[in-house]
């Protein structure tokens, strides 16, 4: 069977490759390596109870997001740089969704900002391709891909800002984008998308033998809520987050999943084995899943309901917690632990506007991570910081 077999050949390179760890580099033992699938590294890694959110007193201005050139703002998503490569190791990287005059979904640039105040903008691409860029996803060596809402597309910028290549059907309203590496050398390197119009997860998987740089294109996951907003409005599958852990000799990973429709988060376990179309299909509601192939990789609910309001940041923590931020009832982050249980809640602005629209943590412990957030009411990056 076509499908069994590659599967078999993604668990096999995990095992001969495994000379590095994955993610956050945690190792875990384990004595059967078949049911790792099954399991998900959620369920064998003990969650941290430390609340970190409660820890992030300090909130600092890192620097205006405002395009020096064109004028773009209405900052979005963030992503960090992991290498010195074109870009710097530790720069950020944040879209812009509005244009000069503020008209939602117009804007086209990206930029970048070093991760300390005060930081001077710099415009890393201009394109029409991503008008309306609401995400950025930098991959392990700094190609960077962005979102366009209003453009309908992903393009693959390189380290330079210079645009690549461009990625349409079946993707039709990008809403997010995440890129997805587990560390193993030889192992894929892939970019999932999230669709605001069809409430799916795009997969583009990349063959990490191949030097062609064309990626299978294939919607993994359907069914999660849409409301059929507009500008800043629009809700659906978002605040993807990809973590991995080593597993004795192989590369467990999970895929974390924010629903704004339904206030769910989801959990995707061995994402990197996603490889059909519609291998998941979320039930009615965003709680129950029909999975496939559910002894290699299948979905469930890490949390529902309040105090999630509308969601669609989110964050992962150095310790595998995450963050997200709600975009009614105020400006409100919510952290809890990868089994739901919730840690803290921070309400950052209670203006009844929305205006954090992305997130994204850093550090390596509990002790030195911050948190990174976009303020579209002062078009600013801020810090929170201990």
């Amino acid at each position: 069977m076509p499908t069994f077999n590659n599967r078999a050949l993604i668990l096999t390179a995990g095992a001969l490759f495994a000379t590095s760890a994955c993610g956050g580099n945690t190792t875990v033992p384990v004595s059967d390596t078949s049911q790792v699938s099954a399991l998900g590294a959620s369920s064998i890694i003990p969650d941290d109870n430390t609340s970190i959110l409660k820890k992030l007193t300090k909130d600092v201005r890192i620097g205006s997001t405002v395009d020096p050139k064109n004028g773009d703002m209405g900052p979005r998503a963030i992503s960090v740089a992991r290498s010195t490569f074109g870009l710097k190791k530790g720069q950020l990287v944040v879209c812009n969704f509005d244009d000069a005059a503020g008209t939602a979904g117009k804007g086209t640039t990206i930029e970048v900002l070093d991760p300390r105040p005060h930081s001077t903008l710099r415009t890393f691409a201009q394109s029409r391709k991503i008008e309306g860029c609401d995400s950025d996803a930098t991959t392990a060596t700094n190609y960077v891909y962005g979102a366009g809402l209003s453009s309908g597309r992903v393009s693959k910028f390189d380290p330079t800002g210079a645009l690549k290549k461009t990625y349409g059907s079946p993707i039709q309203v990008p809403f997010d984008d995440a890129d997805a590496f587990c560390g193993l050398p030889y192992a894929p390197e892939d970019i999932y998308i999230a669709d605001s119009k069809t409430g799916s997860i795009i997969k583009l998987a990349f063959i990490p033998v191949s030097r062609s740089g064309h990626a299978k294109v294939t919607q993994v996951i359907t069914g999660f809520g849409v409301n059929k907003g507009s500008g800043w409005s629009v809700l659906g599958p978002s605040g993807i987050q990809y973590n991995s852990t080593r597993i004795g000799t192989l590369c467990n990973d999970t895929l974390y999943i924010v629903d704004g429709v339904d206030n769910t988060i989801v959990a995707v376990s061995t994402a990197s084995q996603l490889l059909e179309k519609d291998e998941i299909v979320v039930q009615p509601g965003g709680k129950r899943f029909r999975c496939l192939h559910p002894k290699h990789t299948c979905a469930k609910l890490v949390y529902s309901g309040s105090p999630l309001d509308a969601p669609v940041a989110s964050a992962l923590l150095p310790n595998g917690n995450l963050i997200v931020a709600n975009t009614k009832g105020g400006n409100t982050l919510v952290e809890l632990t990868p089994t739901g249980k919730i840690l803290d809640t921070k309400t950052i602005d209670t203006s009844p506007t929305a205006h954090i629209f992305g997130l994204v943590a850093t550090g390596t412990s509990d002790s030195d991570t911050a948190l990174f957030y976009t303020d579209t009411k002062t078009n600013t990056l801020q810090e929170l910081e201990q």
